[in-house]
Order: structure tokens, then C-alpha cells, then sequence
């Protein structure tokens, strides 16, 4: 008999920082559904057929937030998770938007409330390991250095909305 976890990828993260080089936030969103009901995350959501993993980032943050980034990147992680469900790994890829500092956020149902955090204050939010990890990754590679031209993702240029 083989005994495997299955690994399953069917959907994205994204952080979304705003500031500059004195103070960076974080945006977090309070879960309103039953996934997760109460925690604070990151924005997250599935693929729609046909669609690219950095366009559904853009959709999620957009319906989510109502939010368009000045910049996407790839953070060049995915999150991880093992989720007893499924009896399998969950693997997304996660994203970084950089966002105007006085943009508007409007939360869609699957959220209660946001909060913009500072970067440095974020573990305090956080429900899951795994998300302290990605949180830390963002900060070395996308606060405390600026971010490489090789993951940033030209989305204007795509024709993606």
C-alpha cells in the first residue's frame, strides 16, 4: 500500500504594504466567514479557470479591497500549510502590492474589518506560523532591500485590470 499527502495549489496570497523607508504597514483583514472566523490574514483567494496565479492576485486584491497596486511582485515563496481536511499540503504562491499610502480600502462580506499594522508590529496579528515566515520573508526582501526588477510583474503592460 503507498501512502502519500497530496499537494494542492489552486489559489494565491497577497501582502500589501504601503509607506516608505521610515515606517511600512501592512494591511490585515478580520476573516468573516467560517474559514478562519476571526483571524487576521493577508488577502487570499482561488484561481478562476484560465486564469494566471499574478492575475488572480490582482482580482482578490481588487475585490477584497478594492485596492490596485502601484507594484506586484513576486515574493519568490509560496505558503505552505498542511490542512488535515484534505489530508494534504496547500501551496500558494504569495505576492507583495505595493499600494498608494492614502489609497481607500472597501472590504468585501468575506471580511469583518481591516487594519493597516506596521510591519514590525504584525506578529502580534497573526494566527498561523506559517504566516510569521511569510511576513519575515517580506520584510528582508521587500522592506529592509528594495525589491529586484526580476520579481516585479508588469501587469500594466499585460492588459490585466
Amino acid at each position: 500500500m503507498t501512502t502519500h499527502l497530496q499537494i494542492r495549489s489552486a489559489g494565491v496570497s497577497v501582502v500589501v504594504l504601503r509607506g516608505g523607508e521610515t515606517q511600512t504597514e501592512t494591511l490585515l483583514l478580520r476573516r468573516a466567514s467560517e474559514v478562519l472566523k476571526g483571524a487576521w490574514c493577508q488577502i487570499a483567494g482561488g484561481l478562476e479557470a484560465g486564469e494566471r496565479a499574478w492575475e488572480t492576485a490582482l482580482r482578490e486584491l481588487r475585490e477584497e479591497t478594492g485596492l490596485v497596486p502601484e507594484e506586484l511582485h513576486s515574493a519568490g515563496m509560496c505558503e505552505q500549510f498542511y490542512d488535515a481536511r484534505l489530508e494534504g499540503i496547500y501551496m500558494a504562491p504569495v505576492f507583495v502590492a505595493f499600494v498608494d499610502t492614502h489609497a481607500a480600502v472597501a472590504l468585501n462580506r468575506e471580511h469583518s474589518e481591516y487594519r493597516w499594522i506596521r510591519l514590525e508590529d504584525v506578529d502580534e496579528y497573526l494566527a498561523t506560523p506559517n504566516q510569521r515566515e511569510m511576513f519575515a520573508h517580506i520584510r528582508r526582501h521587500f522592506v529592509e532591500r528594495k525589491p529586484t526588477e526580476w520579481s516585479r510583474i508588469d501587469f500594466k503592460n499585460r492588459g490585466a485590470t
